[in-house]
């Protein structure tokens, strides 16, 4: 069971309950699990349906109010940015042959000017270093941090969720999910506390533990709103699990500090970091879709048997 921080100063409420509007999306790793393809295109921009995960994980965050979008990346991810940049050509023959529906679309897709960066993690250090690396676009505000390979498909966006959660009870705020007991060595886990409908006080985080040393099967999927504060703790780039610096233990650090909570989320997360999750993704977006669904079962009942 792991160990707690001393009680210390909270900080001010009000402070705790700024507006969140900057986003991080970590994006550097390498894909490993989807190689061959993964080899000269980030995992990211793999097409759930039509649209790549990092464009789902952007959509949320504007669904959420989110202002600014900064982007951790690594070698061989520049077509993220190519990907929210102009494309002067393609407009200019899509408006030439009449595509109208193509063209608003790209052109709803597009993040204004001034409102995306970009830094670059040089090595592979893990996820807390990854968010670390975004520190000085953070600016002293709080922040939410998305990653791409999950992908929660949900009637109100979990990050607007969160946000509506955060403006409540203040300070931080986790995505959570209850998950079999199986399943905890893969996850960051959830010392619960206080129980209040879908919120429940963390009073303790532990990254994949054993699941006889679990403390629950409360685990953090990727959605995080954080205080500023968790930049000076990332900044000690302490060596955790995996020999990473682990975004786990920096967050373990504010609790007892600061309100920290975890929000059990509606919807339906999909881990499409792996190849069953993303085949599930792309079954259950797809047969969401009006142009799509109708035809698309019919596909699937002549492979059902």
């Amino acid at each position: 069971m792991p160990d707690h921080p001393q009680p210390a100063p909270a900080v001010n409420a009000g402070k705790s309950r700024r507006r969140v509007r900057k986003a991080i999306f970590p994006v550097g790793g390498l894909g490993t699990r989807f190689l061959p393809a993964t080899k000269a295109m980030p995992k990211e921009m793999l097409p759930v349906v039509d649209r790549p995960l990092i464009q789902y994980a952007v959509d949320e965050a504007r669904a959420a109010g989110i202002e600014e979008f900064i982007f951790v990346t690594g070698r061989g991810k520049t077509a993220i940015e190519d990907h929210f940049d102009e494309s002067f050509e393609l407009m200019s023959t899509l408006q030439t042959k009449g595509k109208v529906k193509e063209l608003d679309e790209l052109t709803r897709m597009m993040l204004e000017p001034g409102e995306v960066a970009y830094t670059r993690q040089q090595e592979p250090l893990g996820l807390g270093h990854a968010v670390w690396c975004a520190r000085r676009f953070a600016e002293g505000e709080p922040v939410a941090v998305l990653l791409a390979d999950d992908l929660i498909k949900s009637e109100t966006p979990c990050l607007k969720q969160m946000i509506d959660a955060q403006a409540e009870v203040g300070g931080n705020i986790l995505a959570t999910m209850e998950v079999p007991e199986a399943d905890v060595s893969n996850y960051g886990i959830v010392f619960p506390g206080a129980i209040d409908g879908n919120l429940v006080e963390v009073k303790g985080l532990v990254e994949k533990p054993a699941a006889e040393d679990a403390p629950s099967n409360f685990a953090v999927i990727g959605r995080y709103i954080l205080q500023p504060e968790v930049f000076d703790h990332l900044g000690e780039k302490k060596i955790g699990a995996g020999g990473e610096i682990q975004l786990t233990d920096a967050m373990a650090a504010l609790i007892g500090r600061q309100p920290f909570h975890g929000l059990t989320f509606e919807g339906t997360r999909f881990d499409c970091g792996s190849k069953i999750g993303f085949l599930e993704a792309t079954l259950a977006f797809a047969l969401d879709r009006p142009d799509l669904g109708g035809r698309f079962r019919n596909v699937l009942r002549r492979y059902a048997d």
